[in-house]
């Protein structure tokens, strides 16, 4: 019966490619919306995933991210240092600037200052050069999606920058995640980080924390709160703030909820009017199988047969077509690093069985109900 009802499905070609696309347009569109929310959310906590050293991020107490920062005053990092539990700590610095290339463009950076002994606050991997040329005079390390935007035809390497009324030259080009605005962001030891920013009383943005053997990161950020007043966040807390920031204070996940929504009713459109016109259209072929002695669960499971096909060709290709779009634009900067979640394809198949399931009962209900004597009228 199963044999019957896939012959059936498949030789009514045009309903069947239409059931096929709505599933695989269903699948595309959500799968890629929630794909590109995802990483997008992400770019919220790329300041922390690009310094892989610190166990706990302190900083002032109405601090949210590393973007959204109150500076505090330089003996933050003595008090810090005093606390026991740590076993190293060093000032961060990260402030916006404006450079002036060669070619008189001007450009918002942001700039952020590493510690100058063991330039903690660097990403790990170089993709020109080498972290130590931060000890030349100044000196600047440009990241890899900041450097396209500014020189996409040239390497940026040796180029000179004005930034803020002084010489900056590029040595090095890191391998960085991008931030959620794609800033491009330059990186320089503290010191010179004082001199490129405006002064102002207090300039220290954050103090990165190291924690001593046996004690754990969420132990260090009690005691570091109890004997200082500052506010202190394990790595993985500090991540998850910036994700947070992005979802209350942006319209992005309202906006890519609407879309996958909309791709989800797209799908219960298409599908369940083509499976509906699918199943009148072989009324009488179902209501002959009853005559013969099929019974409404044989019934039933035929249908059953024919929607899992559907789902099964229409779910890969539309999973096919996301990771056909991810890789087609890997090399822009602006998807540098996205990738598929495991759990996102999951949440379509979910939603393509939801989609299945309703349209094929509606479906069905009309066969259950047919007379076997109406084939013969």
């Amino acid at each position: 019966m199963i044999w019957i009802a896939i012959r059936m499905l498949t030789g009514d070609a045009q309903k069947f490619y239409g059931l096929v696309f709505g599933i695989a347009f269903s699948t595309l569109l959500i799968t890629q919306q929630l794909t590109i929310f995802i990483n997008l959310l992400e770019r919220g906590a790329s300041g922390v995933y690009n310094e892989s050293s610190a166990d706990v991020w302190v900083m002032d107490s109405v601090s949210r991210t590393t973007d959204v920062a109150y500076a505090m005053p330089a003996t933050a990092l003595d008090k810090v240092r005093a606390v026991p539990g740590v076993e190293w700590a060093v000032p961060h610095l990260r402030a916006q600037a404006s450079v002036r290339t060669k070619d008189g463009d001007l450009e918002g950076v942001a700039i952020i200052g590493v510690d100058d002994a063991t330039l903690i606050g660097l990403p790990r991997n170089m993709l020109e050069g080498r972290s130590d040329v931060l000890s030349q005079p100044d000196s600047v390390i440009i990241d890899d999606v900041g450097a396209t935007r500014m020189f996409p035809d040239a390497s940026p390497i040796g180029e000179r920058l004005e930034l803020n009324d002084q010489r900056a030259v590029i040595r090095a080009m890191a391998d960085a995640i991008p931030s959620f605005t794609s800033t491009v962001v330059l990186y320089t030891k503290y010191s010179q980080a004082l001199r490129y920013v405006p002064g102002t009383r207090n300039r220290l943005s954050f103090v990165l924390v190291g924690a001593s053997d046996g004690v754990t990161a969420q132990e260090l950020t009690d005691t570091i709160e109890a004997e200082t007043g500052l506010r202190a966040r394990t790595r993985e807390e500090f991540a998850s703030d910036g994700v947070d920031f992005i979802i209350e204070n942006t319209g992005i996940p309202l906006n890519f909820g609407i879309t996958v929504l909309l791709g989800f009713i797209v799908g219960v459109a298409i599908v369940g009017l083509t499976f509906s016109l699918f199943i009148r259209d072989n009324i009488k072929q179902f209501g002959a199988l009853k005559a013969i002695g099929v019974t409404n669960s044989k019934i039933c499971r035929m249908v059953g047969a024919q929607a899992g096909l559907v789902g099964l060709v229409g779910y890969g290709l539309g999973i096919l077509g996301t990771v056909i779009f991810i890789q087609a634009f890997s090399s822009d900067p602006t998807f540098k690093g996205f990738y598929i979640p495991w759990q996102v394809p999951l949440i379509s198949m979910i939603a393509v069985f939801v989609i299945l399931g309703l349209t094929g009962w509606i479906a069905l209900r009309s066969v259950l109900k047919t007379e076997p004597a109406a084939v013969f009228r």
